[in-house]
């Protein structure tokens, strides 16, 4: 990995770390996230894939608006790591815990292999 890319991706650690940790304080079934992106075709290959316990908290997030509030907590730490997403919603995508244990007996590398092509 270049030295450039390296220090960018090294951003985009540091605010999703700290967006994760304030996130995780809203006690509304999100316990982790994790993201990919080719760097050739950065921000717009960036991809945050955000974990929940269950698919029904998932549901309840959508419903109360949580889904939204995640993204906007998202952009707003990546845009302080100088990093701007265009819609969020093309960026950030929610998962379970359930579904990858129900789905790919709990591999979650090979899920994300899987799910982000």
């Amino acid at each position: 990995m270049k030295k450039t890319i390296k220090k960018l991706d090294n951003n985009v650690i540091k605010a999703l770390t700290t967006a994760c940790e304030i996130a995780k304080d809203w006690d509304i079934g999100f316990e982790w996230l994790t993201h990919s992106a080719k760097y050739d075709n950065f921000p717009g290959s960036l991809l945050v894939t955000c974990v929940f316990s269950i698919d029904a908290e998932i549901t309840l997030a959508q419903q109360d608006g949580n889904d939204k509030r995640l993204r906007k907590l998202i952009q707003q730490h990546l845009l302080k790591a100088g990093i701007k997403l265009k819609d969020s919603r093309h960026h950030v995508r929610y998962d379970s815990e359930e579904s990858c244990l129900r789905e790919d007996d709990g591999n979650w590398q090979k899920r994300l292999a899987r799910l982000i092509k």
